[in-house]
C-alpha cells in the first residue's frame, strides 16, 4: 500500500513538472532539457587509445568465452564430431536427448537452440556436415530427423523442425494430444544449400544440392536442386547452373511465357497466396512472366 503510494506521488509529480507553468517546474523542465543534450568532448588523441583498449579487452573476453566455455560445451553434448569445430561466444542451448553429429569444421556463429523430442523415437538425430556454417539463432526442433549435408550456409534466425508442436486433427488438438507419428516427418538439406535469415523449414522438407532459399520463406515439400525459391509457401523463382561434373541435375527451365512456380514435386502453392518478387543471385536466370 505505501509503496502505491509513493508510486502515485511521483507519478503526480512529474506530471506537475512536466506541464506546470510554475517557476520551478519551468526550471526542472530547462535543466532536464539541457541535461539530455549534455555531451563530454571527445579529441581523437583521447577517444582513439580508449577505443583500441576496449576492443583489445574484449577480444579477450570473448576469446576466452568460446575457447574455454562455448566450444567445449557444444562437443560435450555431441555423440560425435569432427576436426575444427568453432563457436561464437554462445553455449549452445539444447533440451532434450538425442544424437547430435558434427562434422569437420562446422561453425556455429551465435546462438543455438536445439530441442530433442523424446515421443517418437529413443534417440532423434541431429546431423549438421562438414564446413557448414550456422548464423545467430538457428533453431531445430529435432522429433525423428534433421540432416544438413556439407557446405551449408545458413542465415540468422532460420528454424529447422521435423514435427509440428501439436496435432492437426482439432480434436486430438484440444485433449492436449502429441502430433501423430505419421507428422513427425525427416527434414533433408543436401550440400551445398544457401538458406536465407528468417526462413522457417517445415517437416518432411527435402532441399536439393546447390540450392538457393530466398529469406524469409516458408519451405515444405521438395526443392528441387539447383534452383532459386522464395516467398510463402516457397515457389521456384529461377534456376541456376550446376558446376561441371553436375550437370545431371540442372532443373528444367519454365516453359517460354510460364510462371516459375513450383512443379508438382516441388513446394505446394496455398490458395490466396501472393507470388514472390524475384531474387537476385549469381547464375540464377530469373523466370519470364
Amino acid at each position: 500500500m505505501r509503496t502505491r503510494c509513493t508510486m502515485t506521488r511521483a507519478s503526480s509529480f512529474r506530471h506537475w513538472a512536466a506541464n506546470s507553468p510554475h517557476p520551478v517546474a519551468r526550471l526542472i523542465r530547462a535543466v532536464h532539457g539541457r541535461l539530455r543534450h549534455f555531451t563530454l568532448p571527445a579529441p581523437r588523441l583521447l577517444v582513439r587509445p580508449y577505443l583500441w583498449i576496449f576492443l583489445a579487452v574484449r577480444g579477450v573476453i570473448f576469446f576466452l568465452r568460446r575457447v574455454l566455455m562455448a566450444e567445449p560445451l557444444l562437443k560435450a553434448y555431441c555423440t560425435r564430431f569432427g576436426r575444427g569445430v568453432t563457436t561464437g561466444i554462445y553455449v549452445p542451448w539444447v533440451v532434450g536427448r538425442g544424437d547430435l553429429m558434427l562434422g569437420n569444421y562446422v561453425h556455429v556463429s551465435g546462438k543455438l537452440s536445439i530441442i530433442f523430442a523424446a515421443r517418437f523415437v529413443e534417440r532423434p538425430k541431429l546431423t549438421i556436415g562438414d564446413y557448414t556454417d550456422l548464423a545467430h539463432e538457428t533453431s531445430f526442433v529435432v522429433g525423428r530427423e534433421i540432416r544438413l549435408g556439407s557446405h551449408v550456409q545458413v542465415g540468422g534466425s532460420v528454424s529447422f523442425r521435423d514435427a509440428g508442436g501439436h496435432p492437426t486433427d482439432p480434436e486430438q488438438r484440444k485433449a492436449g494430444a502429441p502430433p501423430d507419428e505419421s507428422e513427425v516427418k525427416p527434414v533433408i538439406v543436401h550440400d551445398n544449400v544457401w538458406i536465407g535469415a528468417g526462413t522457417m523449414v517445415l517437416p518432411g522438407t527435402e532441399i536439393g544440392e546447390g540450392s538457393i532459399v530466398a529469406a524469409r520463406s516458408m519451405v515444405s515439400g521438395t526443392v528441387a536442386p539447383y534452383t532459386v525459391v522464395a516467398g510463402n509457401p516457397a515457389r521456384r523463382i529461377g534456376i541456376l547452373t550446376p558446376p561441371p561434373g553436375r550437370e545431371h541435375l540442372a532443373p528444367k527451365a519454365p516453359p517460354l511465357g510460364g510462371h516459375a512456380t513450383a512443379r508438382s514435386a516441388d513446394v505446394p502453392a496455398a490458395a490466396g497466396s501472393q507470388p514472390a518478387a524475384p531474387a537476385t543471385a549469381a547464375g540464377a536466370r530469373t523466370a519470364q512472366k
